[in-house]
């Protein structure tokens, strides 16, 4: 039984009349995408009905052939429309880390919704995305201003030059000050 047939008997078992596309994704994987008339109802609250028939195919497709590759269901482009949805809504976040290059830590997410936004930022030159180790409890991603990048040894030989970069980097303005104070002496016995 193919993975399209294997759905709509699913599907048909659960009271659903669909009909089902498939396609290729851009990863390579088979996508079935469903059209009905209860769409609102196969797809349930946030996706969530449509993420359990999604493993429970899965699932049946493994128990026959272990190295089945894995399909994704989608429900009149559900998925993609909520793909788009979560990268807009972290780009605009994103904005507010360029802006105030403080970090920000987004809601809980489930991996594929943090492999998207991980993937949305991966070529970012000024926002990076973080998130805690496999092991931590609460998948979040945080939001991070990437660090400039250092400049040549040649730009901070020119004093003036030195007292910006060292300004720029220094955690405090304490610190920013002893060491302005300290390079002026430095300067001056020269």
């Amino acid at each position: 039984m193919t993975p399209k047939e294997l759905l709509d008997t699913m599907l048909g078992y659960l009271g659903f009349v669909v009909e089902i596309a498939e396609m290729q994704s851009d990863g390579g994987n088979l996508t079935l995408q469903i059209y009905t008339e209860e769409s609102r109802r196969l797809i349930g609250r946030d996706g969530e009905m449509l993420d359990v028939i999604q493993f429970l195919l899965n699932r049946l497709l493994q128990a026959k052939n272990k190295d089945a590759q894995k399909v994704i269901v989608d429900c009149e482009h559900y998925r993609s429309m909520r793909e788009d949805r979560i990268v807009q809504r972290v780009r605009e976040l994103a904005e507010r880390v360029r802006i105030t290059g403080r970090s920000l830590q987004l809601e809980p997410m489930n991996s594929y919704q943090r492999r998207i936004v991980h993937n949305a930022f991966k070529d970012d030159p000024d926002v990076a995305t973080w998130s805690p180790s496999d092991s931590a409890r609460i998948k979040q991603i945080t939001l991070l201003k990437r660090q400039p990048k250092k400049e040549p040894a040649w730009i901070t030989q020119d004093p003036s030059r030195r007292r910006c970069l060292l300004a720029r980097s220094s955690p405090s303005s304490q610190v920013r000050d002893d060491a302005s104070d300290a390079i002026t002496t430095l300067e001056s016995s020269f």
